[in-house]
C-alpha cells in the first residue's frame, strides 16, 4: 500500500447548497437557498446532477400532492435528505480542521485543530502548534474552518457515500454536537440511526435582518427519536447476527485516515479552492468572495467581515 496516502469514504456524489458562476471573467461559488445532489464529474456549465437528486424531488413533490407530509408543502426546494452514517465515531462521519490551500495548485499547506497542525514546509510536512486563525501570521493568506461530512443516501451501496463539504461555523458546530448526541442516545447505534440532513434559515443582527443557511441533522419528518433508536437497536442487532463488524470498519477507517497528511489530494483541492477559497482581486488587494471593492471606512470594514462571515454555510 502506499505510504502517505489517506484512505477517505469512498464518494459517489456531493451535496453542495451553491454552485459555481462566470462573473466578469472570474469563476465565483454563489450560495443556494436548498440542496443539490451531483456526480463528480464538472463540466463548464458546472457539476453534473446526481440521478438522486431527481428522484427525491420526486418523492417530495409525491409526499406534498397527497398531503402527507406537511412540512414539504413549505417549499418546492430540496431542502431535507434522508440519510444514514457511515461510521459509529461522530469524528470519522464529520472531520474538521482548520485549512489553508495554495490557490494555484490546490495543494493543501496547513491543516489544524487549534492546537497542533501538520504544515507543509520546504523541509517537508512538519509537526507545529496551531493557535488557530485569530492567532496564526500565515492564516492571513485564507485559513479558515472546513468540514467534510460523509453520508449515505439510498440503498444501492452500503459502503459509498456522498460528500457535504463547508466553511461555515454554524454548520459545522451544529452537525458535530448534533452527531454526539445521537451517539449517546442512541446508545452508540450511531451508524444505524435513521437520520434527516436538512437545512435550516435563520438571521442574525450582524446579518442585518437578511436569511442565513446552515445544515442541521434531525430525525426523519414524520418520526419520533424513540422510534429511530427502536430502529437503530433491531438493525444493529441484525448486522451483528449476519456478521457486520462496525467497531472494525471504524477502526479501519481511522487508520487509513491517519495514513496521510492531509486529506485532500490536489485533484480534490483545486475544486474545494474554487468553492471555498476563492481569491477577488480588487485593484492590487485580494479580498473574500462576495466582496466587490476594498472598504474605505471602518464600519464599511465591520460590515464586510460580518457579512462575509455569516454567508458561510
Amino acid at each position: 500500500m502506499l505510504k502517505g496516502l489517506a484512505l477517505t469514504p469512498p464518494v459517489v456524489g456531493r451535496i453542495s447548497i451553491g454552485r459555481i458562476v462566470e462573473k466578469n471573467g472570474k469563476r465565483l461559488p454563489v450560495k443556494d437557498d436548498e440542496f443539490t445532489l451531483t456526480t463528480q464529474v464538472q463540466t463548464r456549465e458546472g457539476w453534473l446532477l446526481h440521478p438522486l437528486d431527481e428522484q427525491l424531488r420526486k418523492t417530495q413533490a409525491q409526499a406534498r400532492t397527497e398531503g402527507a407530509d406537511t412540512s414539504a408543502k413549505e417549499s418546492t426546494k430540496l431542502r431535507r435528505i434522508p440519510i444514514r452514517l457511515l461510521f459509529g465515531d461522530p469524528e470519522l462521519n464529520l472531520r474538521a480542521s482548520y485549512c489553508l490551500f495554495d490557490r494555484t495548485s490546490g495543494r493543501p499547506i496547513c491543516v489544524g485543530n487549534g492546537e497542533t497542525c501538520r504544515r507543509s514546509t520546504p523541509q517537508g510536512v512538519q509537526s507545529q502548534p496551531c493557535p488557530a486563525p485569530e492567532a496564526c501570521e500565515l492564516a492571513e493568506q485564507g485559513c479558515k474552518p472546513f468540514g467534510r461530512l460523509n453520508v449515505r443516501i439510498g440503498e444501492e451501496d452500503d459502503l459509498s457515500t456522498f460528500v457535504f463539504r463547508t466553511t461555515g461555523f454554524n454548520s459545522i458546530r451544529t452537525l458535530a454536537t448534533r452527531l454526539k448526541y445521537f451517539q449517546a442516545v442512541s446508545g452508540g447505534n450511531l451508524a444505524t440511526l435513521p437520520l434527516e440532513l436538512r437545512l435550516r434559515g435563520k438571521s442574525t443582527q450582524m446579518s442585518h435582518g437578511t436569511p442565513i443557511y446552515y445544515v442541521d441533522i434531525t430525525v426523519p419528518t414524520g418520526s419520533t427519536l424513540a422510534q429511530g433508536i427502536g430502529k437503530a437497536q433491531q438493525e444493529a442487532q441484525t448486522r451483528r447476527e449476519a456478521g457486520f463488524s462496525q467497531e472494525s470498519l471504524d477502526q479501519a477507517a481511522r487508520e487509513g485516515l491517519a495514513q496521510g497528511a492531509f486529506e485532500e489530494t490536489p485533484e480534490d483541492g483545486g475544486a474545494v479552492v474554487e468553492e471555498f477559497y476563492p481569491p477577488q482581486v480588487a485593484g492590487d488587494r485580494e479580498t473574500p468572495a462576495g466582496e466587490d471593492a476594498p472598504p474605505s471606512t471602518l464600519r464599511e470594514k465591520l460590515d464586510r467581515k460580518a457579512k462575509a462571515r455569516n454567508e458561510a454555510v
